[in-house]
C-alpha cells in the first residue's frame, strides 16, 4: 500500500477505498473503547447505581402496598419484593416493635444479634422523618452494604418504619473474567474487521474506479465510452448522468465541427470573391469606370455579407455565454410589427414576395425591443427563404390572456418531423427548399438564444407540403389598449 503522503501528492486527497477502510477501522476502535470503558472501568459504579435504583423501586412498591392494604394486607408484597431483589426487609411500628421481617441477603445488618433498628430509627427522626441512605461495610465479611430507611404513613405522625438492607457484591472477580473475555473478543474482531473493511471498501470503490476510468476516456474524446454503474444506486445514477453528459458532449462536438466547417466555408467564399474582384480591378478594369464600379459593388456586397456573418457569430456568442444583458422597455407591439414588415417592402417589391399581417388589438408589452425586433426580423427572413413558389408569408399577432402570441408562417415544403428538433441549431438548414438561401445560417439560433434569455415559450409547427409556422409568446404584458 502506498504511503498516505504519496497518495495525497498523486490524487490531491486519500483514495475513496482507503478512506472507507479508515472510517470502518476507526468505528471498530471506538466501539471497543466504549465497550472497555463501560464493562471494565464503569462496571462497579454502574452496578452500585443499579442496585440503589432497585432498592428505591422496592421501597416505592412497599409504601404503595402499605397505603392501599395497611399493615396486615401487604405481607405478600414484602415477600415477593425481598425474594426477587435479594433484600432484607424489616417493618416496625412507631415504637420500634417488630411487625414484619424478611431476610434474603447474606449477613444482614438489620437482623440477627447485631441488629441496630433503634439506631437507624433515631437517624430517621433526627433527619426530620426524611428517608436515609447509608453505605456501610459489614464487619463480618467486609462487604459493602446499602441501608435504606423511611417512615410509613404520614411524616408528621408516622405509623411505622421501613428498613431495607442489601449487599453490594464485589465485582472485582467478575471484572477480571470480563476483561479476559474482552481481550480475546477484541483481537478476534479487530482481525475480522481489518479484512472485512478492506473487502467492503474495495467493493464500494470499485464502481467509482470503473466510472473514473471511463470518464478519463470520455475526456480524451472517446464518445463511445460505456459507463458501468453496477454495484449500488448512487453509482447507477452517476453512470446515467455521465452517459447523458457523453451524449450531450458528442452532440456539442459534432455541432462544433459543423460550426467550424460552415464558418470556414462561408468565410472562404466571400474572401475568395473579394480577392478575385480586387485582382480584376488591378489587372483588368482599373481603367474602365463602368467595369470597375461593377466590381467594386460586388466587393462591397461581399464585405457586407462578411460583416453580417461576423456580427451574427459575435451576437450568438454573447447570448449563449450569458454576457448579453436585457435592456427592457415598454412599447406597443402592433406598431412595432407594422414597422418591421414595412421594412421588407423593398425586397417584397423587388422579388415579388407578399407579406400579409393579421394584427390584433393594440397591446403594450415590456421586453428588450432591439432583441425582439431581431427575432421577428430573423423569422420573417427565414420565411422568405423557405416559402413556396407563391412567395406568400403570413405574420399574425394573437393577444392571449397571458401574453401576445406572434406567428410567422410560410407556404414552403415543410420540415420533416425528425428534423424539427434540429431547426434551431447553428448552421442547420432544411433540405426542403427550392431557391438559394440568403443569410448566415445563424438566424434561428439567435432567435432561440434571445427567447431563452427572456424566458419566453417558442416553437414550430410544420406539415410536409404545406409549410411551417414559427411562433413565440411575449409573456410580459403591461396594459391593453383598445384599437
Amino acid at each position: 500500500m502506498k504511503p498516505i503522503k504519496k497518495l495525497r501528492t498523486e490524487f490531491g486527497r486519500i483514495p475513496l477505498k482507503f478512506t472507507i477502510w479508515m472510517y470502518f477501522i476507526g468505528f471498530t476502535i471506538i466501539v471497543f473503547v466504549l465497550l472497555w470503558l463501560f464493562q471494565i472501568l464503569f462496571l462497579e459504579k454502574f452496578y452500585t447505581q443499579s442496585k440503589l435504583h432497585d432498592v428505591e423501586d422496592s421501597a416505592f412498591q412497599i409504601i404503595s402496598a402499605y397505603k392501599t392494604e395497611g399493615t396486615k394486607g401487604f405481607t405478600d408484597t414484602l415477600t415477593d419484593v425481598a425474594s426477587e431483589n435479594d433484600l432484607c426487609i424489616e417493618v416496625v411500628d412507631k415504637f420500634g416493635r417488630h411487625l414484619y421481617s424478611c431476610e434474603y441477603s447474606v449477613n444482614c445488618l438489620i437482623h440477627g444479634k447485631d441488629k441496630s433498628i433503634y439506631y437507624y430509627q433515631n437517624q430517621i427522626e433526627e433527619n426530620g422523618n426524611e428517608p436515609i441512605w447509608q453505605e456501610i461495610t459489614n464487619p463480618h465479611n467486609n462487604y459493602s452494604m446499602v441501608l435504606f430507611g423511611c417512615v410509613l404513613g404520614d411524616k408528621s405522625n408516622p405509623s411505622g418504619y421501613l428498613f431495607i438492607n442489601t449487599a453490594l457484591v464485589p465485582v472485582g472477580s467478575t471484572v477480571s473474567i470480563i476483561k479476559r473475555q474482552l481481550m480475546i473478543i477484541t483481537f478476534i474482531l479487530i482481525f475480522f474487521a481489518f479484512f472485512i473493511s478492506l473487502y467492503v471498501s474495495r467493493r464500494i470503490a470499485r464502481p467509482i474506479d470503473r466510472l473514473t476510468i471511463a470518464a478519463e476516456n470520455l475526456a480524451k474524446g472517446d464518445f463511445n465510452t460505456r459507463f458501468d454503474g453496477r454495484g449500488y444506486l448512487e453509482a447507477k445514477q452517476l453512470a446515467d448522468a455521465l452517459t447523458y453528459a457523453e451524449k450531450e458532449l458528442s452532440r456539442v462536438d459534432m455541432m462544433q465541427r459543423d460550426l467550424i466547417a460552415n464558418v470556414s466555408h462561408d468565410l472562404r467564399t466571400p474572401l475568395t470573391m473579394l480577392k478575385a474582384y480586387a485582382e480584376m480591378i488591378r489587372d483588368l478594369s482599373g481603367d474602365y469606370p463602368e467595369k470597375r464600379n461593377e466590381h467594386l459593388e460586388i466587393i462591397i456586397n461581399e464585405t457586407d455579407r462578411l460583416s453580417l456573418m461576423v456580427n451574427d457569430i459575435l451576437d450568438l456568442s454573447k447570448l449563449e455565454s450569458g454576457r448579453q444583458k436585457l435592456e427592457t422597455s415598454e412599447f406597443e407591439i402592433r406598431e412595432r410589427l407594422e414597422k418591421i414588415i414595412a421594412g421588407f417592402k423593398g425586397i417584397s417589391d423587388k422579388k415579388g414576395y407578399s407579406i400579409h399581417f393579421a394584427p390584433d388589438e393594440k397591446r403594450v408589452v415590456r421586453c428588450d425591443i432591439v432583441k425582439i425586433e431581431q427575432v421577428i426580423y430573423n423569422l420573417i427572413n427565414n420565411a422568405i427563404n423557405y416559402t413556396g413558389k407563391d412567395k406568400q408569408i403570413f405574420v399574425r399577432q394573437i393577444n392571449c390572456s397571458d401574453g401576445v402570441l406572434i406567428e410567422v408562417e410560410d407556404t414552403g415544403d415543410g420540415i420533416d418531423s425528425d428534423k424539427i428538433n434540429l431547426i434551431f441549431d447553428k448552421y442547420y438548414r432544411s433540405e426542403n427548399h427550392k431557391r438559394e438561401v440568403v443569410g448566415t445560417g445563424l438566424g434561428l439560433s439567435i432567435v432561440k438564444a434571445v427567447l431563452k434569455l427572456h424566458g419566453y415559450d417558442y416553437g414550430v409547427r410544420s406539415v410536409i407540403g404545406k409549410g411551417s409556422v414559427f411562433w413565440f409568446k411575449i409573456g410580459d404584458v403591461i396594459v391593453d389598449s383598445a384599437q
